[in-house]
């Protein structure tokens, strides 16, 4: 038995050969409130099943934007039934991550992770199923762009024979890389310029113009991204999951050594990293810069020793290596909003009345 079969968890079948809107079908099983204006279908819902958003934008030439913005409070299986002419989709999750199956006369694919920031580009077989396994409670924020190869050929400008040969095949409607699965590199620089994109507020021609605008550039950034990863060039806010995990690699070393005092030179040089892409990894996984991390995690530690020993607020300043108590005392204060020595006292006055009691 496949491991989608093992898995227990409501289904929500998409026949894309329907002449019904995907958020329709959707909707059967949701339960939400469903709202169409001009191209733009979303569905709202706020339930027993979770809540969140689920947008379809529909543009010409073949090109459609499915996004969501849910919380399902179980496992959501969701399959597109693909007829004869199968889209090539561009995927980016901004928030959480999510499983990717397909199958084809019933042979299943294995699962795929779709991870945050990574771009991925997927197009499966004719007659075939595409399955997304949401998780249950978890955020998770999936923008998808759909081109239908042998509708998006006929316009003028396509520049279809400028992509790398795999992409081109598959837009000239041939199966030969079929079914394709490109999970790249991770990109910062799309995030930011999808939740541009989310963040559209304005109606009419002016949104859709806007809308169509975002979708153009993100979609153009995952094509080139796609390029330098065939060609194995870099972008600039681009990282490899080799220097992901590298990234995490320096993480431990920090999280092991908070005693000691150290740059971000030091760090790249100790593990043979570039700078930059160390700095991009450590904001893509933590959200914060590389001395913003250290110096996180030395406060954690310098709170743990004061909550846990007798130590001075000197003698804690000097086992996380920083040289000025006034400098420590300011950015404990900025992170905890109470000053160490404050903080100190507190912790022994709750200490004083838990033994008298």
């Amino acid at each position: 038995m496949s491991l989608l079969g093992e898995l227990k968890m409501k289904e929500i079948h998409v026949d894309l050969s329907l002449n019904q809107p995907i958020i329709e079908q959707i909707n059967k099983v949701i339960n939400g409130e469903s709202n169409a204006t001009y191209n733009e279908h979303i569905l709202t819902f706020d339930n027993e099943i979770g809540k969140g958003a689920i947008r379809n934008i529909i543009f010409d030439w073949g090109i459609s934007l499915l996004d969501y913005d849910v919380y399902f409070n179980e496992k959501i299986k969701l399959v597109f039934e693909i007829a004869q002419s199968n889209p090539i989709e561009f995927l980016f999750v901004s928030e959480g991550n999510l499983l990717y199956s397909s199958e084809h006369t019933g042979k299943n694919q294995n699962l795929v992770k779709l991870q945050r920031y990574q771009n991925t580009i997927l197009s499966n077989l004719p007659n075939s199923n595409n399955t997304f396994i949401f998780p249950s409670g978890e955020d998770i924020k999936l923008n998808v762009i759909k081109i239908i190869g042998d509708q998006y050929s006929n316009k003028s400008n396509n520049y279809i024979d400028t992509l790398q040969k795999s992409l081109k095949s598959i837009l000239s409607g041939k199966s030969e890389f079929l079914p394709y699965k490109h999970l790249g590199n991770f990109n910062l620089k799309l995030a930011d310029i999808i939740e541009t994109l989310n963040a559209e507020d304005n109606s009419g021609i002016v949104r859709s113009l806007n809308i169509e605008g975002q979708l153009n550039l993100i979609l153009a950034l995952q094509i080139l991204e796609h390029k330098s990863y065939e060609t194995k060039l870099s972008l600039p806010n681009s990282i490899s999951k080799t220097d992901l995990n590298k990234t995490k690699t320096v993480s431990k070393y920090i999280c092991e050594n908070l005693h000691d005092s150290f740059t971000v030179k030091d760090l790249a040089d100790m593990h043979a990293f570039s700078p930059k892409k160390m700095q991009i990894g450590f904001k893509l996984l933590y959200g914060k810069s590389v001395n913003e991390y250290i110096r996180t995690k030395k406060l954690e530690l310098a709170r743990e020793l004061i909550e846990s020993t007798q130590f001075s607020i000197s003698e804690i300043v000097y086992q996380i290596s920083y040289k000025s108590r006034s400098y420590f005392s300011k950015i404990f204060y900025d992170n905890y909003n109470i000053l160490p020595a404050d903080y100190k006292e507190l912790v022994r006055s709750k200490s004083s009345i838990s033994e008298e009691e």
